[in-house]
């Protein structure tokens, strides 16, 4: 081989060589920016946790306007029921004290009707109460037996005497519709005080 020819393919190699790497220099180049492509499409894809600092811990305004609405509506609805429930006490209580007045009327008539003391005297008795079971108020039970064979009504009037007999204190207690052998057991209640001391006798009972 002549020394030209052998310089020539030299030539040729070297050319090719380099044409090799540039070409592998344009790959990596093209791979290396498809790689960055990629892995920044991934990370903006990913979502990120948000800052804790930019929340002030307060709902919005509307939110806790709609709150306070409903702790206002619920404190006026439990106002209103605790003002009905005191309301039905009063009517309640009214209701029962006015029958307690028609029933002490009625027994008072039948006592004016009565004879001398009555013709139900051994049909009643009295029990005392301990002054520390009754909070210091002198109250007695009325035994009242319907000894009788038919339904009948009583009235009791029963007198409270001071220790020279003097009656300073009188109440009316009575039982309606009582069925033949049957008992009731009202009180009779002095509003005196405690001390002195004051007797409980049975002044008038009536059947009727």
């Amino acid at each position: 081989m002549s020394a030209g020819r052998a310089f020539r393919r030299s030539r040729r190699t070297a050319a090719s060589i380099a044409v090799c790497a540039a070409t592998g220099m344009l790959a990596l180049a093209a791979c290396s920016t498809e790689s960055n492509d990629s892995t920044g499409a991934s990370a903006s894809a990913r979502p990120t946790a948000p800052d804790a600092s930019n929340f002030s811990g307060e709902p919005p305004s509307a939110l806790a306007s709609s709150a306070a609405s409903k702790k206002a509506e619920v404190k006026e609805s439990a106002s209103a029921a605790a003002e009905s429930a005191s309301q039905r006490a009063h009517d309640f209580e009214a209701s029962v004290s006015a029958e307690v007045e028609r029933n002490r009327q009625e027994f008072t008539r039948e006592l004016d009707k009565a004879d001398g003391q009555g013709n139900a005297m051994n049909s009643v008795s009295l029990t005392g109460k301990p002054l520390a079971q009754t909070d210091n108020v002198r109250a007695l039970v009325v035994n009242i037996t319907n000894k009788t064979d038919e339904k009948a009504s009583y009235a009791v009037q029963v007198d409270f005497k001071d220790a020279d007999g003097k009656v300073v204190e009188s109440t009316v207690v009575g039982a309606q519709d009582l069925d033949p052998g049957d008992r009731a057991q009202p009180l009779a209640i002095s509003t005196k005080p405690p001390e002195p001391h004051l007797k409980a006798e049975i002044a008038k009972a009536q059947r009727y």
